[in-house]
Parts: C-alpha cells; sequence; structure tokens
C-alpha cells in the first residue's frame, strides 16, 4: 500500500452521496469515504471533513418539500443536520465536532482567524471537525451558497496539502458524457482558463446546489492556495481505493507554483466586496504595474453602501476588475471626498501609510 502523499486534506461529501434519495441519510456511499478517512488518520493524515445533506437529510420529516419557502428550507436543515451528523458519527470509533458557518463568519478577519483556531485545536486532539454552511440561519446577503466554494475557503484556511471533492461524477469531461458517448475524462488540469471553464455543466440532481460550475470555481480557489485539488466520484469504492494507493480516479487540478500568501487569498477568494469603487484610466495602468496609491483625484464613482471595514473592490471605467481591499472609511465618507473640487486629500494604499485601505488586506486581482 502506498504512503499518502498529504499530511492534512479536506473532503468535500455532496447532498447526492448523503442523502440519494431525499430520505434520510444512507450509509450507500458513505462507508467507502469513511474507510478513506479512517486510513488517513491511521497513517497521519489530519482530514477536515465538509459535508453537504442537511437538507436533504431533513426532507423526511415534512409533509410537503415540493418549492420549499426559505423558512422551510431552514426548518429542513436544522432537522436533518441533526441526522447526518449521527450518520457521520455512526460510522467512526473516534470523536468528531460540528462547525457550521456562514460567509458572515469567514467574512470578518477576526472570526476567520477564529475558525482556524478551532479547527487546528480540533485536528491537533484527533478530532474530525464536520464543516457545513449553517442553513438553518443564514441569509442569502450572507451565504455562501455552495459547499464545494466553502471546502475551498478551509482548505486554505487550514493550509491543507489536498481538496477531495466527491461528487457524483467521475471528473471533468470534456462534454456532458451522459449527452455524449464521445465525451473524454480531463485526468489533469495545469491551468482554470476559459476553455477549462466551459466544459462545465449543470448539476443534473436536485439534492445539491453545486454543478461542475462551482466545483471548478472551488479548485480555482484551492489551487491558488496551493491546494491540490481532486473532483472524483464519491459513490464509486474503487476510486476511494485508488486514492489512498496514490492513483488518480478522476480529475487533478495542480496547485499554482507561487501560491497565495493567506491574506491576500483571504481577500481574493473569501472575503466578498460590498460596494466598489470606480477610478480613471491612469490609475488603472498604475495598480497594475505594481503601484499602490490612490488619490480622491483618481476616484471617478463610489457604488454601493459599504462601512469602515468593509471589502471593495476597486474597478477600471471599463469594469475590469483591479484589486480588492478593505476600506477604513465608508461610502459616504468616500463618495464626499471624491465630489470636492478642492483640496489635498490622499487615499493611500500603501503598505506603511493606509488610511483609507488596510495595509494587510490588499490583493491585486488578475484582469477579467
Amino acid at each position: 500500500m502506498s504512503e499518502l502523499p498529504w499530511q492534512r486534506v479536506v473532503i468535500k461529501v455532496g447532498s447526492a452521496l448523503i442523502a440519494p434519495t431525499r430520505k434520510g441519510c444512507s450509509s450507500r456511499y458513505l462507508l467507502s469515504i469513511a474507510k478513506f478517512i479512517v486510513h488517513c488518520r491511521l497513517n497521519g493524515c489530519q482530514v477536515v471533513l465538509v459535508s453537504s445533506g442537511s437538507v436533504a437529510a431533513g426532507a423526511e420529516s415534512f409533509k410537503s418539500t415540493a418549492n420549499a419557502a426559505p423558512a422551510l428550507k431552514k426548518a429542513m436543515a436544522a432537522t436533518g443536520q441533526m441526522a447526518m451528523m449521527a450518520a457521520w458519527q455512526r460510522l467512526f470509533d473516534f470523536p468528531t465536532a460540528q462547525l457550521l458557518l456562514t460567509q458572515n463568519d469567514l467574512q470578518d478577519r477576526e472570526r476567520y482567524r477564529s475558525i482556524k483556531e478551532t479547527a487546528f485545536e480540533l485536528l491537533d486532539n484527533d478530532i474530525l471537525p464536520v464543516v457545513n454552511e449553517n442553513d438553518a440561519v443564514t441569509t442569502d446577503a450572507f451565504k455562501v451558497g455552495d459547499n464545494d466554494n466553502l471546502a475551498a475557503m478551509i482548505a486554505s484556511a487550514v493550509s491543507a496539502d489536498a481538496l477531495i471533492i466527491c461528487s457524483d461524477i467521475d471528473g471533468l469531461y470534456n462534454k456532458n458524457p451522459q449527452l455524449h458517448a464521445d465525451a473524454e475524462k480531463i485526468e489533469q488540469v495545469e491551468k482554470i482558463d476559459d476553455t477549462v471553464l466551459a466544459m462545465a455543466g449543470d448539476s443534473n440532481t436536485d439534492v445539491g446546489t453545486g454543478g461542475m460550475r462551482t466545483k471548478l470555481e472551488a479548485a480555482e480557489k484551492a489551487t491558488a492556495s496551493g491546494v491540490r485539488t481532486y473532483i472524483v466520484n464519491g459513490s464509486s469504492e474503487q476510486a476511494m481505493y485508488d486514492l489512498q494507493n496514490g492513483r488518480n480516479p478522476g480529475t487533478v487540478f495542480l496547485p499554482h507554483e507561487t501560491p497565495l500568501q493567506d491574506g491576500r487569498h483571504w481577500m481574493t477568494h473569501t472575503s466578498q466586496a460590498q460596494g466598489e469603487i470606480i477610478v480613471c484610466d491612469s490609475t488603472e495602468s498604475r495598480l497594475l504595474a505594481g503601484g499602490k496609491e490612490l488619490k480622491h483625484t483618481d476616484i471617478l464613482d463610489v457604488i454601493g453602501d459599504f462601512s469602515s471595514g468593509d471589502t471593495i473592490l476597486i474597478r477600471a471605467k471599463n469594469g475590469t476588475k483591479l484589486a480588492k481591499a478593505t476600506t477604513q472609511h465608508s461610502s459616504c465618507v468616500l463618495s464626499l471626498i471624491t465630489r470636492e473640487s478642492s483640496g489635498d486629500a490622499l487615499l493611500a494604499l500603501t503598505v506603511d501609510k493606509t488610511p483609507i485601505i488596510s495595509n494587510h488586506h490588499f490583493a491585486i486581482l488578475e484582469t477579467q
């Protein structure tokens, strides 16, 4: 048996594997995944489990779930979360811990640090963290939206070596394999570009929210942090056996050669922008050339309603995303400064003096 190439992995398991019939949790597909987790732990590899399925698992407890309203979905999630945790715990002879998160938790830098500290403390004590979005309480404004991307954020937070996304498909195909007999599986992806993204199709199940597009988004986030990412068929016992023996049973996405540092990765891929600043053409050129200084005369417009400490997006006049940063002034104040026709107001983005932007939370984005 091959030695595992990882010291820490994050495994994401989708709703279609937890509750494939929407009649409660089933161990049908979970047994082989649980065996893989046990194998990892016995061989010195720490594991964080990101598990979907609370809504699907809780559906059987309600009379009618067709076209469920948000309140009903939250009630289903609250009910199903208990069943989901119990299903996992039955498969292990070691303790598990529940971490329920929202985008708001990940958005706040202090809470984000707290999540990391808690996860590491659990891992150091040989406890399996089981992470899920807190669907019972979250609102649209503070919703991650899918556990593929949540898993990528967690993989970055815990400095994982690998992210394994267990789906009900064998990997990424160049076209939909259910519609095209000549579809070919892509075994390795070095860079996620427009060509790769174009291969993504919609989810063919009604128990999960994440189709292939969200899995590619998650892979993009994780690989940018230096995390090797796999999309595998979690319903296949052979696939899990191949993984633990060093073989790739699905599609592997190679990590970036120069991963983003934690702060920049958090800013780029985890923290959501609450508003925007539009800058002139000369400012765009200066920022892309490495400059980090923004004068009040550079700002053309302030969009959205944001507060001091929020993440904002800096855009060019043509819509190109240039940077994300943490503002130290509200949209109201910035709008006022922008409208001033005189004065020497300086809005600096430099590391050593940052009256507007936090010096630790600034990230130039790839132009898109």
